[in-house]
């Protein structure tokens, strides 16, 4: 029995999205209200610009930073760097915030067993696409034929079933692409449905989709 397991509703993930070289920035200023650490992720931001997809340069490279932390520190924290960062200027990055339904491997978020699940609805959600390398594009243009406006594309590993293959007795893990998707809530089942699609997704090896909801956003106009 895993005794480590921390709570549900009242921790958060924060996610926030921005341009390449900013991620420390973030962290900081993160740490300064209440959030004790992080991760950050390489990724490449889809960007639709017509002068730009003609030079060729319509990606930008893109830092993910993921931090925990109780909701009401994940709250102040967003605000605070909304405040610092204003996210909701064009260009300046995205952040949200998604429920963690459990957390294993650390001790420095205690919870309280008797949290009640909120009446909410989520305004917006997050598809979560993983994908064979080189595919990640393919999902955002299925995504955009749905009502999407953008993706950040994440370098990744894959370890399934269907997934590897030997040489020379050794196993061999294909790369994968994970795209995020933030999407308003009433065209979520579109944009789902046309990834599935166009991806063959039901097929084995082909992928998988997940969404969550969102708790709260900044930067999304």
């Amino acid at each position: 029995m895993i005794d480590d397991r921390k709570c549900f509703d009242e921790i958060n993930l924060i996610t926030v999205i921005v341009n390449f070289g900013m991620a420390s920035k973030i962290m900081k200023h993160a740490k300064k209200h209440g959030v004790t650490g992080g991760t950050v992720l390489l990724g490449t931001g889809t960007i639709k610009n017509q002068l730009l997809e003609f030079l060729g340069i319509n990606e930008a490279r893109k830092e993910i930073v993921l931090m925990a932390s109780d909701s009401n520190t994940s709250k102040a924290a967003l605000e605070e760097l909304d405040r610092r960062f204003n996210f909701r200027k064009p260009n300046h990055g995205i952040a949200f915030s998604t429920s963690i339904r459990g957390i294993f491997g650390t001790k420095a978020m205690k919870c309280n067993d008797n949290v009640e699940r909120g009446e909410e609805v989520a305004e917006y959600n997050l598809v979560i696409s993983i994908v064979d390398k080189g595919k990640g594009e393919m999902v955002v243009d299925a995504a955009n034929k749905a009502g999407s406006r953008g993706a950040t594309i994440i370098n990744g590993r894959g370890s399934g079933i269907h997934e590897t293959s030997k040489v020379f007795g050794m196993e061999i893990e294909p790369e994968k692409e994970v795209v995020l998707i933030i999407s308003q809530r009433d065209l979520t089942d579109g944009i789902v449905s046309s990834i599935s699609t166009d991806m063959k997704i039901d097929e084995p090896g082909n992928g998988i989709i997940f969404v969550q909801d969102i708790d709260s956003t900044y930067g999304l106009y």
